[in-house]
């Protein structure tokens, strides 16, 4: 027979945790940047790179094997948000960038070890300013991201020395808000479902870029508008024409009175975000 309380105190004097089914959580950080790839050609402005940074894991499940930088969360005292925080901090010692949660991936099976639910967060910053500071088990893929019109989706992923092979099917959810469940098809290359982390992040990025000043979180504090055109491109995966450029940025950027000179080409007048 069911005991009848007669205030919360006295149900929780009764309450054992271990009454009830438990289950891990963590938070896993899809950190995005954008960065410089040289060129020989010194007349030529840099062309951009979007990467982003994977740990090599050094103990099972999946040891040898690249995932996103993650965390268990501290079921004392700490929420999902500074779980995230932290694991960002131990990885790369960056703290105050723009962190966006993204999705939940609860499925049974996704850790061999226990029932572990991942909440996914994207990062983004600008990779210039990192230089030395990520983990020595740590390192930035280049991004090449391909999609078909069956809604097949390739990622590429890259460090000069390891090549990482994805491939993702997309399978509409919802048509009436364009929404799209995600299945794996044999990435054995990634640990976890950090595949699936991947495009979902990637693509709430380039989703995001149409209506949302998220690109400047990767941006120094001056650029030229070649630059920042070059950065749209690369994670829309697209050339666009310089006036339907202008009108994406129109009222997004602001002259500033500095010039970026010294590269081989004539002078460039410096913006900065207006926002």
């Amino acid at each position: 027979m069911k005991k009848e309380y007669k205030s919360e105190a006295e149900f929780l004097k009764d309450y054992n945790p271990k009454d009830f089914e438990q289950l891990s959580m963590t938070a896993d950080i899809l950190l995005i940047s954008i960065s410089d790839e040289e060129t020989n050609n010194y007349r030529k402005t840099n062309d951009k790179m979007m990467s982003i940074l994977l740990v090599k894991r050094d103990d099972y499940p999946f040891k040898g094997k690249w995932c996103l930088p993650g965390g268990f969360l501290n079921p004392v005292g700490e929420t999902l948000e500074e779980c995230a925080k932290r694991v960002l901090k131990k990885e790369t010692n960056l703290q105050d960038i723009y962190l966006e949660q993204l999705y939940t991936f609860d499925n049974p099976k996704r850790d061999p070890r226990t029932r572990v639910v991942s909440t996914s967060y994207m990062a983004l910053v600008d990779k210039n300013k990192l230089t030395d500071m990520i983990n020595e088990n740590a390192c930035w893929f280049d991004v090449v991201l391909l999609e078909d019109n069956k809604k097949e989706v390739e990622v590429t992923l890259s460090n000069g020395i390891d090549t990482i092979h994805l491939k993702i099917k997309k399978v509409l959810r919802e048509k009436t808000t364009d929404r799209y469940d995600f299945i794996s098809e044999n990435n054995n290359e990634i640990a976890f479902d950090h595949d699936l982390v991947i495009v979902a992040g990637l693509e709430r990025l380039r989703n995001k870029l149409n209506y949302t000043d998220i690109v400047f979180n990767m941006m120094p504090k001056y650029f030229t508008l070649g630059e920042l055109q070059k950065v749209y491109e690369v994670i829309l995966n697209k050339k666009l024409l310089d006036p339907a450029f202008r009108r994406i940025i129109a009222g997004k950027v602001e002259k500033t009175n500095k010039m970026k000179t010294g590269e081989g080409h004539r002078p460039s007048a410096l913006f900065k975000y207006k926002g």
